[in-house]
């Protein structure tokens, strides 16, 4: 694929933030559960997988939705370098299931600077399920993430899903992937 920077489209948690080192993380500080190891994480779904309470995935993960600094949230590795890259050539779409998004906005002035901070369109719109329309209406071919159900759902609408490999996501598709933000860069057509 050579990707033109105008064409492509990001998810936010588990494609440029590392929400799963900030929910191993958070459940060991606050909730004693330390054992647990990333690659442990084959479902979307972290009840299905780890023996942890429904009701505790569900405030961690509304910890880490509310308050992204404040959780510790990081971005995965290579993911400031290559958005600030793109940001230089055209403005970069993300589009998050979030339902809020001041703390993503929050998030992203922490870990970007002012100027690719400044080219980024962020939506978050609230529902994994609805992505195909906010991508089509931002005129995008091509959209990283990291939920082979919206990768699928995104195939049917004619765009072309690129899935962000995780635990969570291995062995369960036939998509086009990438597992690193370096991966993910040698499709870009980058100037």
């Amino acid at each position: 694929m050579n990707i033109k920077s105008d064409e492509i489209g990001f998810d936010l948690d588990g494609v440029i933030a590392d929400i799963g080192e900030a929910f191993l993380r958070l459940a060991c500080e606050e909730y004693d559960y330390c054992s647990f190891r990333l690659e442990e994480i084959t479902s979307f779904q972290v009840e299905e997988c780890l023996n942890i309470e429904p009701a505790k995935v569900e405030q961690i993960f509304q910890s880490i939705l509310h308050d992204s600094i404040g959780t510790g949230l990081q971005p995965l590795a290579g993911a400031v370098d290559v958005i600030s890259a793109l940001a230089e050539e055209t403005p970069v779409t993300i589009i998050t299931a979030r339902p809020v998004g001041n703390p993503v906005e929050d998030w992203l002035q922490h870990h970007f600077s002012a100027r690719t901070c400044s080219r980024i369109k962020l939506v978050a719109m609230g529902d994994h399920d609805d992505k195909a329309r906010y991508i089509q209406k931002h005129d995008l071919s091509y959209f990283v993430d990291d939920r082979v159900d919206t990768c699928l759902q995104l195939l049917e609408q004619k765009i072309t899903p690129i899935l962000f490999n995780q635990p969570w996501n291995p062995d369960k598709h036939n998509l086009e992937n990438v597992s690193n933000w370096q991966e993910l860069e040698a499709h870009l057509s980058l100037s």
